[in-house]
C-alpha cells in the first residue's frame, strides 16, 4: 500500500513559526493539541488510529509475503 496510517492523535504539529514561537512560550499558549469531547471520545479516537496502523502492519506483511513469493516462482 502507498498510503501509510499514521497515529498522531495526541501530538502537537506546529508549524515551524509556531515552534520558533514556542521557545518564548513559557506557559504553554501555543500548544494546540487534538482535543475530544470527553475522555471516552478520545479514548475511542485513540484506540481506532492504534487498530488502523496494526492493519496496517498485517497488509504490508501479506504484500511481502506475495511478492516473496511472486519471486520465487
Amino acid at each position: 500500500m502507498d498510503y501509510k496510517v499514521q497515529t498522531g492523535f495526541l501530538f502537537a504539529r506546529p508549524s515551524f513559526t509556531a515552534g520558533a514561537a514556542s521557545t518564548l512560550d513559557l506557559w504553554g499558549q501555543f500548544a494546540a493539541y487534538n482535543r475530544s469531547e470527553t475522555s471516552a471520545e478520545a479514548d475511542a479516537n485513540a484506540i481506532f488510529a492504534d487498530w488502523a496502523v496494526v492493519g496496517q502492519d498485517i497488509s504490508d506483511a501479506m504484500d511481502g509475503i506475495q511478492a516473496s513469493e511472486r519471486d520465487a516462482a
